[in-house]
C-alpha cells in the first residue's frame, strides 16, 4: 500500500497543517507550526502587552464610561478601611506582565483618595506588572504649584510649600510608569515628573458644545476670568474665529477677591467664559456680573474641574449665569441635582481613546485637538 499525503494548505499564518502520513514528518511540521505560533504570540505580547483597567472609589462612574468605550471589563478591586482608617486595598485578579491603568480622580476626600491611588499603583507594581498608568482626570493639589508671595509689614516671606511637587515624587515613588490627566492647572506641572505625563485637553470638547449649543456662538466673545488664562481663551477664540477678553483680578487672600478690571469690549455679545477649574465660585460670579455690568447679553461659564465646594452651589443659582458647563472629570451628578443651571460634557471618550493609543503605541496628539467619537 502506497503512502498518500494529505494536501497541506499554503498559507503565511500561524496555522496547524491538516495531518500528514508519515508521523516523522507530521511532528516536523506540528513542531514548526508550534514555534511560529509562539513567535507570533511573543511578538503581539512584546509589543502590546494585555490591558487591565481598574477603579478607585473616587470616580467610578467614569472608569466605568471608559471600559465601556474600550470593551473590556473592569478589573476586580476591593477598597476597604481599617477601624484606625487606614485604607486598605485588594487586587482581585492577576496582573503579572499586564499593562495596568488605573482611574482615581483628585476629588471628594481628596487626601484618603490620592493614598488609595498611591497603593494601588504600588500593589500592582509588586505583582509585576509590565506597566501602570494613573489615569487622574483631575490632579490634586495642582494649585499648589509655586511659592506664593507674601508680603508683612518688615519683610518679604514666602515658605508656601510646592505641594504639586511633592504629590508628583510620591506616585514616582509609588511605581507609576506614566501619568495620564486632563487640563493641568499650570502646565509646567508635567516638569515635576520623571515619567511621561500626558496633558489631555479639553479644550475640543469645548468647542464641540459651544457650536452645537449656543445658536448664537458667532456673536460671542470668550472672556478669561484672570490673565492667568488667557493662553485657554486665545486658543478657542482663534478656533471660533471671534474676539476674546480678560478679567484682571487682585486678590487679598486666597478665594477672596478684591477688585476686577475688563480688558475688552463685550457690549451686545454673548460672554462664555472659560476656566480651567471652579472651587467656591466667588471668581466666576463676580466675572459674571462684572460682565453683565459691561453690557454682555447672556453668560456662559465652561470649566474643565467642577470642584464646586462650599458656597459655590448657591453661588451659582444666585448668579446670572445662562448655564455652567464642566466636564464629568469629578463626579457631577449631586451638583446637577442641586443646580440646574449647571451641565456636564462627557470626556470619558477621550481618556479611553487616550488609553487605547497608549496601549497601542499609537500617537496621543491627535486628541490635542479632536473629539474622537
Amino acid at each position: 500500500m502506497s503512502d498518500k499525503k494529505c494536501s497541506e494548505p499554503e498559507t503565511n499564518d500561524c496555522v496547524m497543517p491538516v495531518r500528514s502520513a508519515n508521523p516523522i514528518r507530521a511532528r516536523s511540521l506540528i513542531r514548526d507550526n508550534l514555534e511560529k505560533q509562539a513567535g507570533c504570540l511573543n511578538l503581539i505580547h512584546s509589543r502590546m502587552p494585555n490591558i487591565k483597567v481598574f477603579s478607585g472609589t473616587s470616580h467610578p462612574d467614569l472608569a466605568q464610561r471608559i471600559v465601556d468605550r474600550l470593551g473590556i471589563d473592569l478589573g476586580k478591586v476591593v477598597t476597604k478601611k481599617f477601624s484606625n482608617l487606614e485604607t486598605c486595598v485588594e487586587i482581585g485578579e492577576s496582573v503579572r506582565g499586564e499593562d495596568v491603568y488605573i482611574v482615581q480622580s483628585g476629588s471628594g476626600e481628596i487626601n484618603d483618595n490620592l493614598m488609595e491611588l498611591l497603593i494601588m499603583i504600588n500593589a500592582c507594581k509588586i505583582a509585576s506588572a509590565s506597566r501602570v498608568t494613573a489615569v487622574i482626570p483631575c490632579f490634586p493639589y495642582a494649585r499648589q504649584d509655586k511659592k506664593d508671595k507674601e508680603f508683612s509689614a518688615k519683610q518679604y516671606t514666602s515658605r508656601a510649600p510646592i505641594s504639586a511637587k511633592l504629590v508628583a515624587n510620591m506616585l514616582s515613588v509609588a511605581g507609576a510608569d506614566h501619568i495620564i490627566t486632563m487640563d493641568l492647572h499650570a502646565s509646567q506641572i508635567q516638569g515635576f515628573f520623571d515619567i511621561p505625563v500626558d496633558n489631555l485637553y479639553a479644550e475640543p470638547a469645548v468647542l464641540k458644545w459651544i457650536k452645537e449649543n449656543i445658536p448664537e456662538w458667532k456673536n460671542s466673545i470668550i472672556v478669561s476670568p484672570d490673565a492667568g488664562g488667557a493662553k485657554r481663551v486665545t486658543s478657542i477664540a482663534d478656533r471660533l474665529n471671534v474676539e476674546f477678553a480678560l478679567i484682571h483680578k487682585e486678590r487679598k487672600k486666597a478665594n477672596e477677591v478684591a477688585s476686577m478690571v475688563l480688558v475688552g469690549d463685550v457690549k451686545d455679545k454673548i460672554a462664555i467664559l472659560v476656566d480651567d477649574m471652579a472651587d467656591t465660585c466667588g471668581t466666576i460670579v463676580h466675572a459674571a456680573d462684572r460682565l453683565v455690568e459691561a453690557g454682555a447679553t447672556k453668560v456662559y461659564a465652561i470649566l474643565t474641574h467642577g470642584i464646586f465646594s462650599g458656597p459655590a452651589i448657591s453661588r451659582i443659582n444666585n448668579a446670572c449665569f445662562e448655564a455652567v458647563v464642566v466636564t464629568n472629570t469629578i463626579p457631577q451628578d449631586g451638583h446637577m441635582r442641586d443646580c440646574p443651571k449647571i451641565q456636564c460634557i462627557d470626556v470619558s471618550m477621550m481618556f479611553a481613546e487616550a488609553v487605547r493609543r497608549t496601549h497601542n503605541g499609537e500617537s496621543v496628539s491627535y486628541l490635542f485637538s479632536n473629539v474622537p467619537y
